[in-house]
């Protein structure tokens, strides 16, 4: 399994635009094959940040995803929308033994 953080911080005057296409993306990737979670959360610390928190299949699964037309649509939107680039996190979702 992939987990992945991608942490969004939004424009203040694009947030309602931002959460606009982001109710689209998420609501067309929870539909592709291998993608086992698609949620967006608000900071309750930080104004307009969000973190898009995904649970995939495989890495496979991450790379349809990736080029998937409703995604690659959300990136084309981004930079209006984002303050700042997009920092994401990749991890694997296998435990770590202690």
């Amino acid at each position: 399994m992939i987990i992945i953080h991608a942490h969004l911080q939004v424009k203040p005057d694009q947030e309602q635009a931002f959460l606009a296409a982001a109710k689209d993306l998420v609501s067309a990737t929870r539909n592709e094959e291998g993608n086992l979670m698609y949620d967006l959360v608000k900071s309750t610390e930080h104004e307009q940040h969000y973190t898009m928190i995904e649970l995939w299949k495989d890495e496979a699964a991450t790379a349809s995803h990736n080029t998937s037309a409703h995604f690659q649509a959300f990136v084309q939107q981004a930079a209006a929308f984002l303050s700042a680039p997009m920092n994401v996190e990749v991890f694997a979702g296998e435990a770590v033994k202690v």
